[in-house]
């Protein structure tokens, strides 16, 4: 009986001893916890991207930051440009046919000259030619389309060229780091992590600063092919039914 009870009091010990040394290693882990989020990066968003904008050298960065500056004016003047050459183009045919049948191609014409757009533009041109004929008209509404896409299209290859150019000096500027980090291991004769953290680091951030600015140029890019080919569209619509209006007013 003696042995038993030694036994079970040993072992009432031994668990005691070992739930005092997990609370003992929980309180630790919290202070550790503690210390670390005193410790932590308490820096905003913007005082974090400069960091990474210096560490990855202003050389490189600063090319990548002026493709990024040089797409966004192009996308945003574009943007605005293509909102306003955006034509409610049926209520526009209906007052070009109220007007032809009214007043005629006179009053037609102050109709398109005093209406914004590529679409307005062509009308005019189109009933600017129909004392001509409506063969000679046509020929102009096709040839002032063309004309009017150039317009919608202007700097889009500007565009499209900063898109490509933002990664490859992104990676211009990953292979000269990591050219960097070998010229250090030379000139060390060693190869930890502490000699070759600095080339590598430059590598990495120009090539993510590129990728970044390039996909956000895509997205800017693709929303302005995808309004010219909507305007293009309306504009070639709308083109068709003028010949055909033109055509029955003549009759």
């Amino acid at each position: 009986m003696k042995k038993l009870f030694t036994i079970l009091t040993i072992t009432g010990l031994l668990f005691l001893g070992t739930v005092q040394n997990s609370y003992a290693a929980i309180a630790t882990v919290a202070q550790e916890a503690e210390a670390v989020a005193e410790t932590a990066d308490t820096r905003t968003f913007h005082q974090i991207l400069k960091q990474y904008f210096i560490d990855g050298t202003p050389i490189f960065m600063g090319f990548v930051l002026i493709t990024l500056i040089l797409g966004l004016a192009i996308a945003i003047e574009r943007i605005i440009y293509l909102n306003m050459a955006t034509t409610n183009t049926d209520k526009f045919m209906a007052n070009i046919e109220e007007a032809l049948s009214s007043g005629g191609v006179e009053a037609a014409k102050e109709v398109a000259r005093n209406t914004k757009g590529p679409v307005a533009s062509i009308f005019y041109q189109g009933l600017d030619r129909m004392d001509e004929g409506v063969e000679q008209a046509e020929k102009s509404i096709v040839s002032y389309g063309g004309v009017q896409m150039g317009l919608l299209e202007k700097n889009v290859s500007w565009l499209s060229l900063f898109i490509a150019l933002a990664p490859m000096l992104g990676f211009m500027g990953t292979v000269i780091g990591m050219i960097g980090a070998f010229e250090a291991i030379a000139n060390a004769g060693d190869i930890s992590p502490a000699v070759v953290a600095v080339g590598i680091k430059v590598a990495l951030l120009t090539t993510v600063f590129g990728l970044v600015v390039a996909i956000i140029l895509q997205i800017f890019y693709n929303y302005i092919i995808s309004k010219i080919d909507s305007i293009v569209n309306n504009m070639e619509n709308s083109s068709i039914s003028l010949v055909d209006l033109l055509i029955r007013h003549k009759k």
